[in-house]
């Protein structure tokens, strides 16, 4: 058997004073505007520019691009993910859509391609752009994609559809991976605007408040520079597989902080409910299963910053925090009754939300 390096969870100071400061974002700003913003279906206008003030996206940039030139660290990203999502799955995703594009191009592009695309997410103000891999049937497989790319002279051209692209109508780039014919699956950046490329938004029972879109590419053609040079799916499926994860761990943890006041005051023949054994068997179980998944997705993203082969470690970590998110957000709205099926209470929408984390493939690269 393989030995791993011993797992070491303590955060450094930089992790912790970070932690506390996202934490307090999440909560006052993420939290207070969720549900209006899932009525809406849409985050309120300037929303994004004011997620600026936490320089996600510039950190990891090199300073030669404009970025803070700070090492990049899936382990950061991941502490930061679940912050974000314990305020709001779908707010986090839309905050983190550009950083997961900048990581790609990072681990991907070669130095002309960082030169060409980093500095134009460098910005003082927000500029959308994403990962598209998703398509749109029950039995996708990242390895075979539907999305097609051939080489024309000095360009590719791109034919396919992608789905539950988050930011998708709105991004300036989009990175689109498809199968390139006789090579396998590539990717390709692709500027908005371009000819043959169209986004429908579509309207998912979770999700709701951040942009989500299909979009169509027919003879789509693209610069040979705007291919990665080193593209790898397999690490960009892992990376956002743990992405993923931490957005369940975040929003569950949301789930349980919630519950366990509640049970404790809620009271039922004349006591609190929280003194039913089965009620607190429930919160009992959610809370170790949540510990579980936290566990599993720090020991990816440990991995993964150690330069470790990580791809058996993300594959559970998504695994587990798909099957137990659910079970998490099940249990949290049982708990609350009655009222857990009123939108009064978030319970609902964090039910909803959580049911997408299954179908996220690369939204959030960490």
């Amino acid at each position: 058997m393989s030995q791993d390096l011993p797992f070491d969870l303590s955060l450094s100071e930089e992790q912790r004073i970070t932690r506390e400061s996202m934490r307090r974002y999440a909560e006052r700003q993420l939290r207070a505007i969720a549900r209006d913003a899932d009525e809406a279906g849409a985050a309120p206008e300037g929303f994004y520019t004011g997620t600026m003030e936490l320089g996600l996206g510039l950190l990891p940039i090199p300073e030669v691009h404009g970025g803070a030139d700070m090492p990049r660290s899936p382990m950061s990203n991941v502490l930061n993910t679940e912050d974000l999502a314990y305020g709001d799955i779908s707010l986090a995703l839309g905050t983190l859509a550009p950083l997961s594009f900048i990581n790609a191009v990072l681990d991907f592009g070669n130095e002309a391609q960082q030169e060409a695309f980093l500095p134009r997410l460098a910005q003082e103000h927000f500029v959308p752009a994403t990962v598209a891999l998703t398509e749109g049937r029950a039995t996708f497989d990242p390895a075979q994609l539907a999305t097609k790319a051939r080489q024309d002279g000095d360009s590719y051209v791109i034919d396919g559809e992608k789905r539950l692209v988050i930011l998708g109508a709105s991004a300036e780039l989009l990175l689109v991976i498809a199968d390139l014919e006789g090579e396998g699956p590539a990717a390709f950046v692709v500027d908005q605007g371009s000819d043959g490329l169209s986004a429908e938004a579509q309207d998912y029972m979770g999700l709701r408040a951040v942009e989500t879109a299909t979009i169509t590419l027919k003879n789509v053609r693209v610069p040979a520079s705007h291919r990665l040079a080193n593209f790898d799916l397999e690490r960009l499926v892992d990376l956002g597989r743990i992405g993923s994860a931490a957005l369940a761990v975040g929003c569950c943890q949301a789930v349980l902080d919630y519950c366990i006041p509640y049970v404790k005051e809620r009271k039922a023949f004349g006591e609190p409910i929280a003194w039913r054994q089965s009620v607190a068997f429930m919160i009992s179980d959610m809370a170790i299963e949540l510990e579980g998944m936290r566990l599993l997705v720090w020991r990816a993203a440990s991995r993964a910053e150690q330069g470790l082969p990580f791809h058996r470690e993300a594959h559970l970590a998504k695994t587990y925090a798909a099957e137990k998110a659910m079970q998490i957000g099940t249990n949290g709205v049982q708990l609350f009754g009655g009222a857990g099926f009123v939108r009064d209470y978030p319970l609902e929408m964090w039910y909803r939300n959580l049911r997408a984390v299954a179908l996220l493939d690369a939204a959030t690269l960490v």
